[in-house]
């Protein structure tokens, strides 16, 4: 691939004042509404209206075994701490250390948490305790009051990510009970068995029927109802349930054969809705956005700021994920191929995203690695950038201030899926 000048790069990505301008507003999604169901073919709407029934079910149990939990209490306990994942349940330990008594505790803290639809809310540190009688299972979202824009229900925050795929959620949990399950040998592990077998049957119950899952569930509508790509929710799920067929590791040899079976078909159907959802431009395959549409299948908005456009990190990850099928069909080959393409396409060279003292900005910087932005716009293959207000820019460095501070738009990323592509490629030639 030739090197963009720096004259070119200025002229598309750095830009005048004068150049630079608002080229859209962001469309929200409004989610997986029975409006939208309702019209499609009979063959298809049945499995989603079950859908929709299943998922208000699920949400009305979760409501009614904590309200009868705290039916007679005056003051109910606050919600649970706030931590990232990795650090209160790591998965690099060492075997023996989830047979360790803090791995056992940790584990019965796991199992405390999990709502009563099967999964678990996010970013909650596991380490300090088991739920009490009447706390919330996940923590209250601090941005669910500082940003009430990107909410479907901002009244209802407190149920806000009662059960998610986000950020390495409920896979992470069924990941750390395998290994101490594993770890416990003949040791009582009945509590965490059967946890970890209703975390499974909650990821088969999220499953849209077009395969794939949304970010929450039970739904709460918005774009969290949508097949999820972002932060690797889709590609962890598909991976543990391809896990749990193959009994990788040795984990998940207790997981009954009809449960297995399960999996199998799920990862299936993800694989082939991968493939469904790859954005085809004037014929030609390239890549996938962070949300698509479940029932159009297309890519669709998530906050104010996140455009339904083709986005390079969620792609990237993406490819990881189809690179490491040990029996790729020959579309997925031809749909690695072609995501690679795109991506080296995409990369821009000789720029920086730099803090100035007023958020961040990009900035010419001769020799500096190539970096890719987050968004493209599928048309035009230019970076496109959205703010707060929902307008759409062609100018990272005309957004808010707060936005260029508290976003990712350009990063390396892409960089390890194409140091694996090369690779790959080596054994499973374009076709």
């Amino acid at each position: 691939m030739k090197r963009r000048s720096l004259a070119f790069l200025g002229a598309l990505m750095l830009g005048t004042c004068a150049e630079a301008a608002v080229i859209g507003t962001l469309q929200r999604y409004p989610g997986l509404k029975p409006a939208a169901i309702a019209v499609l073919p009979a063959e298809r709407r049945t499995a989603w209206e079950e859908y929709l029934k299943r998922s208000v079910a699920a949400h009305k149990a979760d409501m009614a075994v904590l309200e009868a939990e705290r039916k007679g209490m005056k003051q109910f306990p606050g919600p649970p701490d706030a931590s990232y994942h990795d650090k209160s349940m790591p998965l690099d330990k060492a075997p023996e250390w989830y047979g360790s008594e803090e791995a056992r505790r940790i584990a019965g803290n796991i199992v405390s948490f999990q709502t009563p639809a099967g999964g678990w809310g996010k970013n909650q540190d596991f380490t300090k305790g088991p739920r009490l009688k009447g706390q919330m299972w996940v923590v209250f979202e601090k941005t669910a009051r500082s940003q009430p824009q990107d909410y479907p229900n901002p009244a209802a925050v407190h149920w806000h990510y009662t059960g998610t795929i986000d950020n390495d959620a409920t896979t992470t949990q069924l990941r750390f009970l395998a290994k101490t399950i594993a770890a416990a040998g003949e040791g009582d592990t009945a509590a965490w068995k059967a946890s970890f077998l209703k975390g499974l049957d909650y990821l088969f119950a999220a499953e849209l029927p077009s395969g794939g899952w949304p970010q929450i569930w039970p739904l709460e509508g918005g774009y969290s109802d949508a097949i999820t790509y972002n932060d690797d929710a889709f590609a962890n799920t598909a991976s543990l349930l391809a896990d749990v067929t193959e009994n990788a590791g040795g984990f998940y040899g207790f997981v009954p054969a009809e449960a297995r079976a399960k999996a199998k078909a799920a990862v299936k159907r993800a694989r082939a809705v991968i493939l469904s959802t790859q954005v085809v431009v004037h014929g030609t395959r390239t890549v996938w956005g962070q949300q698509h549409d479940a029932l159009t299948l297309s890519p669709v908005a998530a906050r104010n700021f996140e455009p339904a456009m083709l986005s390079a990190t969620e792609s990237a990850d993406l490819l990881l994920f189809l690179m490491k099928l040990p029996d790729p069909s020959t579309e997925e080959v031809r749909a690695i191929h072609a995501a690679a393409r795109w991506l080296q396409t995409a990369a821009i060279p000789d720029i920086a995203w730099e803090p100035d003292g007023d958020g961040r900005k990009l900035v010419a910087k001769p020799g500096a690695p190539r970096m890719w932005a987050r968004f493209y716009d599928p048309q035009t293959m230019k970076p496109v950038f959205g703010d707060v207000d929902k307008t759409i820019h062609d100018n990272v460095n005309e957004i808010s201030a707060e936005r260029r501070a508290g976003y990712s738009w350009y990063n390396t990323g892409p960089e390890k899926a194409l140091k694996q592509y090369a690779q790959w490629a080596k054994t499973h030639p374009a076709q």
